[in-house]
């Protein structure tokens, strides 16, 4: 059987900005199916390719050559709506630009707009743009592409403001075998969203000689084989370096031996000396900005308490009687889907919002275990911090760079600025950060996202904190500077607030984890593995129940007595003893429940926290608590579904 046609074939592509050379020779092939991570320090031109391979952005050199009738979709990584549009009709106008071909008139141009957003999630069509979160415009975004039917979608960075659920119905678009009609090419940081989706990743690096270097399989794969490869390019460079000594002291001989030598071997010995350069050139490491948060000498050992705070916006509540204890040391996670309030709590425990007044279940808590606690408990709904705390704040949102302001005055509006103790020059500092001496007269909007929030976080890093709290540092990072930022929280003495949609990096930092659950309810896991292994159990609970005919029964609602309609053909009616089994399993879960808070709590306790056993001990019960939690929750959900 004849190979069948690439989708896409680009060759020697090349593009420059002014005197900057961002890439030169870039060739690469794309085949129908295929699953392609574009990978690459940032500023090295990932969006720009992408860009050109969608036909977005010229070539300065090269030629981008498409399969006859290609379709392509691409999803940028900014969200950019018009005004005025509602999640419907911005599907129905990016349908109506470029319609499949089975597409005819405009009932079926609603159609297919409707069907792909129920597909990918959507309910309210009608709801405008301008309400949506930063996870609900991505979603929109690729919807707007998906409905167009393309042969190949191109997504850059399309996990930045997704939250974990958004992620993971992500990875189930690309990587559904057998359904799947596109290829793809995605720019992404993501390491688990890489091991998870790609079938093939490519680098775009100076590190290599054609500028790109390509492996078929996943992440764990391709750090493997590049190790192989630049370490191959290594010795390479060491034996030339050997021949080029030889060149250069046959080359150096009298006046009377060069007139004998041969000019095909003077020629050769030059090309192996600018080969040698280029090899010294890629071989160079890697650098990586350098990212070290400052911390102060405190040592007290309560930075910031939070007790019973709660948040309703829009009548719906965010989250109640939540308690938050940040200590020297501690990397709290803060998860939950968009919209479930992560920056709302944020801002109430840095004082931007007060809380909402307890509720009266947590009232009549609080007096009932009035005799128990310290005297130097806070009071419900409060957030104390210590004397003179120094809060660091990185937004996701990046608000106080002005993108018209200069690089140079964005990191120091002087020459000097003091950073550790001493003054050093902006061009030194910059540097740092990776920044060239040219670049400093550039403005912010012209710096890629990565370099963006490098410059956010050189800002950061200035100001001495007790607690560093990062709402989704990660977005646009590259893989270098993601390393380099987990080793720096690693060894920050100070507390640390993180919320990101990374996986590894929860999985390697977080000592305990704070999940929101979009319902108002907030929940402490051990650490990210916990946390998972819940979900998982929970999303497998809930698709074996199935979709009620009537509205949804709690788990604290009335169990089914025996005069219960009888179930419907084909379900096997529930025993006497399965029923007697029903009935419990309410009461079974609130006392469950009960426990869950009261190790929670403990876990916040100063005297749990001091001993590494009692807080192991405590982790350990608070785990077994939740997953037998989940386990009834699971019979329930089977049970209920038969009653």
């Amino acid at each position: 059987m004849p190979p069948s046609t690439p989708l896409l074939s680009a060759r020697r592509l090349a593009k420059h900005f002014g005197p900057r050379t961002l890439f030169t020779n870039i060739s690469l092939t794309v085949e129908a199916g295929e699953r392609i991570a574009l990978i690459g320090p940032n500023g090295a031109g990932k969006s720009t390719l992408l860009k050109m391979l969608a036909g977005l952005e010229h070539a300065d050199g090269g030629d981008i050559t498409p399969r006859k009738g290609l379709r392509m979709a691409y999803v940028a990584q900014s969200d950019a709506f018009e005004p005025g549009s509602t999640i419907l009709s911005s599907v129905v106008a990016a349908v109506k630009a470029d319609p499949p071909a089975h597409i005819h008139d405009d009932h079926e141009v609603d159609l297919q707009a409707e069907q792909t957003l129920y597909r990918v999630g959507f309910d309210d069509l009608t709801k405008p743009t301008s309400v949506l979160s930063g996870g609900q415009r991505k979603r929109l975004s690729i919807a707007r592409a998906l409905a167009r039917e393309p042969d190949l979608l191109l997504l850059d960075e399309p996990t930045n403001h997704l939250d974990v659920e958004g992620i993971d119905w992500l990875e189930d678009l690309l990587s559904r075998s057998g359904e799947q009609a596109f290829a793809s090419i995605s720019i992404t940081h993501d390491r688990a969203f890489l091991e998870s989706t790609a079938t093939r990743i490519i680098e775009l690096s100076v590190a290599y000689p054609e500028g790109t270097f390509s492996v078929q399989g996943g992440y764990d794969e391709f750090l493997f084989r590049k190790q192989e490869f630049l370490d191959g390019q290594l010795r390479q460079q060491q034996a030339l370096a050997g021949q080029v000594k030889e060149d250069l002291r046959w080359l150096s001989r009298g006046a009377k031996a060069r007139r004998t030598k041969s000019k095909s071997r003077i020629q050769a010995s030059f090309e192996r000396m600018d080969e040698l350069a280029a090899l010294k050139l890629r071989n160079a490491p890697a650098k990586a900005a350098a990212i070290d948060f400052a911390a102060t000498d405190r040592q007290t050992q309560k930075l910031l308490v939070a007790r019973g705070v709660s948040k309703t916006l829009g009548g719906r509540a965010l989250f109640s009687d939540v308690d938050v204890i940040l200590s020297p040391g501690m990397r709290l996670g803060l998860m939950g889907p968009n919209g479930s309030g992560k920056s709302t709590l944020i801002r109430v425990l840095t004082g931007e919002l007060e809380s909402d007044p307890p509720s009266p279940a947590a009232v009549a808590e609080a007096a009932a275990m009035a005799d128990q606690l310290p005297r130097s408990t806070p009071p419900l709904a409060s957030v104390t911090r210590a004397a003179g705390l120094r809060v660091v704040v990185f937004s996701q949102h990046r608000t106080e760079l002005d993108p018209d302001m200069e690089l140079g005055e964005a990191l120091c509006p002087v020459d000097m600025l003091t950073y550790r103790g001493r003054q050093i020059h902006v061009n030194t500092y910059a540097a740092m950060f990776l920044f060239t001496k040219e670049q400093l007269r550039s403005p912010i909007g012209t710096l890629s996202g990565g370099e963006q929030a490098r410059v956010h976080l050189a800002r950061l890093m200035l100001e001495p904190a007790d607690v560093l709290v990062l709402d989704e540092p990660t977005n646009d990072l590259d893989l270098a500077t993601l390393d380099v930022l987990e080793e720096s929280l690693e060894e920050f003495p100070g507390a640390v607030l993180l919320v990101t949609h990374d996986r590894a990096m929860l999985d390697r930092l977080a000592t305990k984890i704070l999940s929101l659950d979009g319902q108002g309810g907030a929940h402490y896991y051990a650490d990210y593995p916990q946390w998972k292994a819940v979900q998982e159990r929970l999303a497998a609970a809930r698709a074996k129940a199935p979709a009620p005919s009537k509205p949804a029964t709690s788990p604290t609602a009335t169990s089914p007595t025996p005069a219960t309609p009888a179930p419907a053909a084909g379900k096997k009616k529930l025993t006497y003893k399965e029923q007697q089994e029903l009935a419990g399993i309410e009461p079974a879960i609130e006392r469950l429940d009960a426990e869950i808070k009261r190790l929670e709590s403990a876990m916040g306790d100063p005297a749990v926290m001091a001993d590494g056993l009692k807080m192991a001990e405590v982790c350990r019960q608070l785990g077994e608590a939740q997953a037998q939690s989940a386990r009834l929750f699971e019979r329930w959900s089977e049970l209920e579904a038969r009653a």
